[in-house]
């Protein structure tokens, strides 16, 4: 071992002795970063937000990044939106910090989060399962995803056998099937009933105002919805007071534990989301989405999505042969999710690369910033987008 290292390693043990003569609690602190810059209420509204939590829990670390502010707290200098994510990632995969909390974030297709939110009903918390991000690009298929997803997020943070409902949007008999199917083949389903007397899964308007399963399973663009209508009620519209904010991005095979806020989010849902976060941290989210994973695939869960997708009776374009790769700086907006894909290949058909993706107001086509004129062009002409749309 080279001295730099010892240096570093005897570091940490001097710090983390430090703390425990401070604060009388033993072990390294949880440290979860957030992002300082995107909010629309300031960057202090997130400072302020950061040190409530940290006065709320003194194993926690808040870790700041973005610009220099006036605060106690460390911060990771970045100066731009770009920045700051980058750092993050890097902060994240180094293990400096556990958990982030971060703004118009976007994730891979496959991964979508879990808000939490509590209902002016009974004063109860639950899951929105999910709320940003696209689980897959066929609606019925995310929905059953969501399910899984909300599952894997009710356990890490203690409610070992959560209760299922259901939405009552386009496409819920098919995902309560599948669920029940899925349940059938040995993946142990908690399903809610409703408070309206003819019950069932199928969850109606007055089972949100009253929270009655643990995981209310949605679409993400309607959880998207329910979460600003939660989370703002009470302060017309403008500032998210209530809540734990969005959530994290779960999906098979991610390993980033980032959690996403509105940027009309208050400091109140700014703490929250960073408490969330830790009791992620402490659940050992990734532990618990690797086995929740494994179990449903022995359940058969690729066999019931296969099934799924034979419903949906869409014409897809043939074909065509992916162009070179490139950087895709550009993002285009305004297109249905179930289309994404299409309007992928109608810019391959055209010869202009592009990637898919999910952006703050939903999927996005990311493409080269010298060709996204071009490719607006073509996408209106086919019928994908009427109009250019941005956050």
């Amino acid at each position: 071992m080279s001295e730099e290292n010892i240096k570093c390693i005897l570091g940490k043990v001097f710090n983390n002795l430090a703390d425990t003569i401070e604060t009388g609690e033993f072990g390294e602190k949880i440290k979860i970063g957030i992002t300082l810059l995107g909010s629309e209420h300031g960057i202090y509204n997130i400072v302020k937000g950061a040190e409530m939590a940290q006065q709320k829990d003194s194993s926690l670390e808040v870790i700041l990044i973005g610009p220099e502010v006036e605060t106690d707290l460390k911060i990771y200098p970045a100066d731009t939106q770009e920045k700051q994510h980058k750092k993050m990632e890097e902060l994240l995969d180094m293990g400096e910090i556990q958990a982030a909390v971060t703004m118009h974030y976007n994730f891979p297709i496959g991964v979508s989060t879990i808000g939490r939110v509590v209902t002016p009903g009974k004063g109860k918390e639950m899951l929105i399962a999910t709320t940003t991000g696209t689980s897959s690009v066929n609606r019925t298929e995310g929905m059953v995803k969501n399910a899984i997803y909300g599952i894997i997020t009710a356990k890490t943070i203690g409610i070992q056998n959560p209760t299922i409902g259901i939405l009552n949007v386009d496409g819920a008999r098919q995902v309560e099937r599948a669920l029940k199917e899925l349940n059938s083949n040995g993946y142990n389903i908690n399903f809610a009933e409703s408070i309206r007397k003819d019950g069932g899964c199928i969850m109606r308007g007055n089972d949100l105002l009253t929270a009655t399963p643990d995981i209310m399973v949605s679409d993400s663009l309607t959880g998207n919805l329910l979460m600003k209508v939660f989370s703002s009620y009470t302060t017309g519209g403008d500032y998210e007071a209530i809540g734990y904010g969005y959530g994290p991005g779960i999906g098979e095979g991610y390993q980033r534990n980032i959690l996403i806020l509105s940027r009309a989010s208050g400091e109140p849902v700014i703490a929250n989301a960073i408490l969330y976060a830790t009791q992620l941290v402490r659940g050992k989210i990734m532990e618990v989405s690797k086995k929740e994973f494994e179990r449903v695939k022995k359940a058969n869960l690729q066999g019931i999505l296969r099934e799924l997708k034979k419903d949906v009776k869409k014409e897809k374009i043939e074909e065509v042969k992916m162009p070179s790769k490139e950087v895709v700086a550009a993002s285009i907006a305004g297109i249905d999710i179930l289309e994404l894909e299409d309007a992928v290949k109608m810019l391959w058909k055209n010869g202009i690369y592009a990637e898919s993706g999910m952006g703050c107001t939903g999927p996005i086509v990311m493409v080269s910033e010298r060709k996204q004129d071009q490719a607006i062009k073509i996408l209106s002409q086919e019928g994908y987008i009427t109009q250019r749309s941005g956050c």
